[in-house]
């Protein structure tokens, strides 16, 4: 497995780095930039940052996510670590831990043996020991596999091609150049590999995270608990249960009180459940925009990662977590074209209306003041068409998040009204500061919530003041789902315990329409 993930990376590495190469010499020859420069530059970028990265990312992961590295893990966890570093002749990395409810994990350093692995405590509150294990594998193997060096010298290339595209269509240094006829050119062919580029790394970042996936299931031989874990963490099917989590007797070691705990677990073993993974893996399976929206991620889609773990489960004398055997009930691709038409209209009758008019003025140098009446009232009903869309403003029936996730027309563009209740059990960006956003769960899965006002300022002033305040309290929330791959929920209020917030970025949308046909109307008059 190792040489395989090693020869694709390299490959792909190298293959970057010959393009890089090939515009460095190009430049240097049409401007007569001595190449070593070009070159010297180059290196030195990418040293200072995989060397100053591993440090600058502990000082913000301290200040903006109040992130700890002296508390201790559980021993089961503990001893795994020491077992997986001693296989891997890997150093022991550094543990971080941030004290909030939303499940997360990552993996930072400059390689195995300087890696730092983050974890949250919603991780310990909504997985099982193994289920932990699996998690923490998967970020371990990141750093057997020196991802972070990989990743780190393979994003800078687009990073420089972008860096080229935009020195070349800076107008003053287009001007300004001996060789100006030659810069439209250069700029043109560095957009056009900074695209590549980009689409290159983000496939080998998805390459390695099967990798990850494989590393994992090597140390911890139990498929089912990583698949287990990815339903929890991706999809968000957590279930209440009588049963007290494992990780109460965590709090004795100090990492977080007992008293606290979710009393969580996942009923994944038994048929109705499986049912419900199944559920919610028909989106990611048959929803145009999943395939859009992995291709432009550094993930691959959970759906597609938990069947090729359930692959492996045999290997391990187990059965496969999940096989997904339902049939497609209709082709999703023309509600993927609808959705195109509905996003795009506006901008699209904008600038047909910008061109038009634009030629009649050169024609026959007269501004026919009712061509751009026209064209904004037309942009009024397609925008009105895309709110009615993004925003239905009825029909908000009371929900559960289980049966959310399942449904399969839904994206970024359509939306399906409801209300959750809940507990607000964590930050959407788990123990940053600033987040102004949730995690909810109910009693059937966790979603992220998001809090979405119209200016800045706003989000800015309830994530300082309010959103650490409203955390694990009872909630109703009123919005829309959406997924984009993720789940979420726009709030468009949100009571906590009897106290009412409410998100303003639909009344000023709708005022916006209003005014929008106005102005075009009495443009049309003038």
């Amino acid at each position: 497995m190792k040489r395989n993930l090693v020869g694709v990376s390299m490959f792909t590495v190298v293959t970057l780095y010959v393009f890089l190469s090939f515009i460095m010499i190009i430049l240097a020859l049409i401007l007569d930039f001595p190449i070593y420069i070009a070159a010297g530059i180059n290196i030195v970028i990418i040293i200072l940052q995989f060397l100053i990265a591993p440090f600058f990312t502990d000082l913000l992961y301290r200040i903006f996510y109040k992130a700890k590295f002296d508390h201790e893990i559980p021993e089961y966890l503990s001893n795994f670590i020491k077992e997986v570093c001693e296989n891997n002749k890997m150093k022991y990395p550094r543990i971080g831990y941030i004290d909030d409810g939303t499940p997360n994990a990552c993996c930072y350093g400059r390689g195995k043996n300087s890696a730092r692995i983050i974890v949250t405590r919603g991780i310990f509150d909504l997985l099982d020991e193994e289920e932990v294990k699996s998690v923490v594998g998967h970020e371990m193997g990141h750093a057997v596999h020196y991802d972070m060096l990989f990743m780190t010298a393979v994003a800078l290339i687009p990073q420089l091609f972008y860096m080229i595209y935009s020195i070349f269509t800076d107008s003053d240094s287009s001007s300004n150049s001996k060789n100006g006829s030659y810069t439209a050119l250069i700029a043109l062919i560095a957009y056009v590999l900074y695209i590549i580029t980009r689409y290159i790394m983000l496939w080998l970042s998805r390459v390695r995270e099967y990798y990850a996936d494989e590393f994992s299931l090597q140390q911890t031989k139990n498929p089912n608990a990583m698949a287990t874990a990815l339903v929890k963490v991706g999809f968000g099917l957590v279930a209440k249960s009588d049963k007290k989590h494992s990780a109460s007797t965590f709090g004795a070691r100090g990492l977080f009180d007992s008293k606290t705990s979710k009393e969580l677990v996942v009923t994944t073993n038994n048929q109705s459940s499986k049912e419900s993974v199944k559920n919610a893996m028909k989106w990611d399976m048959w929803n145009v925009w999943a395939k859009w929206f992995e291709f432009n991620s550094t993930h691959p889609l959970i759906s597609k990662r938990l069947l090729r773990i359930s692959e492996y489960s045999r290997q391990y004398n187990q059965e496969p977590y999940i096989e997904f055997d339902l049939k497609q009930p209709e082709s999703y691709v023309d509600d993927f074209f609808i959705e195109l038409l509905i996003a795009f209209a506006p901008g699209f009758i904008f600038l047909i209306g910008l061109i038009i008019t634009i030629l009649f003025l050169l024609v026959t140098d007269t501004l026919l003041l009712i061509i751009p009446g026209i064209t904004g009232i037309l942009m009024t009903v397609t925008l009105f068409i895309k709110l009615n869309r993004v925003n239905p403003n009825k029909n908000y029936n009371e929900r559960v998040i289980s049966d959310l996730i399942g449904e399969v027309k839904v994206s970024g563009i359509t939306s399906i009204p409801c209300i959750v209740k809940g507990k607000l059990i964590g930050k959407g960006n788990p123990g940053y500061v600033f987040s102004e956003d949730y995690t909810l769960q109910d009693n059937t899965g966790i979603i992220m919530l998001n809090y979405n006002q119209p200016l800045g300022i706003m989000n800015l002033f309830h994530a300082i003041f309010k959103n650490s305040q409203n955390l694990e309290k009872e909630a109703v929330i009123k919005g829309w789902y959406r997924r984009s791959p993720v789940p979420y929920i726009e709030i468009l209020n949100m009571e906590v315990e009897g106290k009412t917030y409410k998100v303003h970025t639909y009344a000023l949308k709708k005022v916006g329409l209003v005014l929008l046909l106005l102005v075009s109307i009495g443009i049309m008059f003038l």
